[in-house]
């Protein structure tokens, strides 16, 4: 369990985070969103000691992380693949990450297979590729075998088959029981790995839900119909006070009325239906609709919606 206090974090006259509180619990992939902006490295970096909170605490199962003996055995993390001495080999970069917490050699090799990189591991950081360096930094998270573990945009770099190679790995380390919290800006892989989110805005907490509580609340909701009498279905949902959208010459998006009076209003009319759905947005949409009033920067909208 990761326990965030009332943490507080300046920089001059800019409040990175504001009396932020949240819980991460274990046996789950916790997301950690927020717009560019939004002070989620900071917080990260504050939690884990590496910026100096004004105020504020984070608790790792009770402890501060600065009391851990042997941090790498209670907490695995990484914030940046590419803060990296470039003359190391990759092994070599485990090696003294091993020795100052007290892991012997084996589990080096282990890490390395397990993250793909045996066969590079001589290799020199200095060639490693963006990917090769995220996952030389999943390595070393995993080096101490840690209940808890936090990682800052851990798919950047990766391929499509590494993206899911890191999805399934957390969702497996979540499953084992550890605490999981992973910030990213790739939505549509949160939405398939995490079950609880930590959302924040301005460094100010704005939600901290499940996903599907989140995307209940704040996602757009609609019916979709596809009739090849649209036209006569299209009058009788308006005169129902529906907000009827066309999209083709034989569908059509309802909002305001639920799938079953869509049905039976076609059914008095005797009208044939060939698709009666109903639909919900995206955790992205639900994103951009939760903190658009914490956006540092706002695009114009292109075309309508969906």
């Amino acid at each position: 369990m990761i326990t965030v206090t009332d943490l507080s974090k300046r920089f001059g006259s800019k409040v990175a985070v504001d009396h932020l509180g949240f819980e991460v619990r274990p046996g789950v992939v916790t997301g950690f969103l927020g717009p560019n902006g939004s002070g989620k490295s900071t917080t990260m970096r504050c939690m884990l000691g590496l910026d100096r909170a004004d105020g504020g605490q984070t608790l790792f199962d009770g402890q501060h992380y600065q009391s851990l003996h042997q941090p790498l055995h209670q907490v695995g993390s990484l914030l940046d693949a590419g803060y990296v001495h470039p003359g190391r080999s990759g092994r070599n970069h485990l090696r003294w990450l091993a020795a100052s917490n007290g892991i012997g050699k084996r589990r080096i090799d282990e890490t390395l297979e397990m993250v793909g990189l045996t066969a590079v591991a001589g290799e020199r950081l200095r060639g490693y590729s963006l990917g090769m360096r995220q996952r030389l930094g999943l390595a070393a998270v995993l080096l101490g075998d840690p209940h808890t573990i936090i990682l800052d945009e851990p798919a950047n770099g990766l391929d499509p088959e590494g993206i899911r190679w890191i999805r399934d790995v957390l969702v497996h380390l979540a499953g084992q029981g550890r605490t999981v919290l992973v910030s990213s800006h790739q939505l549509s892989e949160m939405a398939l790995m995490a079950q609880d989110l930590v959302v924040i805005g301005q460094g100010r907490l704005i939600e901290q839900s499940t996903v599907t509580d989140f995307v209940e609340r704040h996602a757009d909701r609609w019916v979709r119909v596809k009739s090849p009498a649209v036209e006569s279905l299209r009058q009788s949902l308006e005169q129902r006070g529906g907000e009827v959208e066309p999209v083709d010459e034989h569908t059509l998006h309802v909002r305001g009325i639920d799938c079953a009076t869509v049905g039976e209003l076609a059914a008095n009319q005797q009208l044939v239906l060939h698709e009666l759905s109903p639909q919900t947005g995206s955790l992205e949409d639900a994103f951009l609709k939760a903190t658009a009033a914490a956006q540092e920067y706002r695009s114009g909208e292109v075309g309508g919606r969906s």
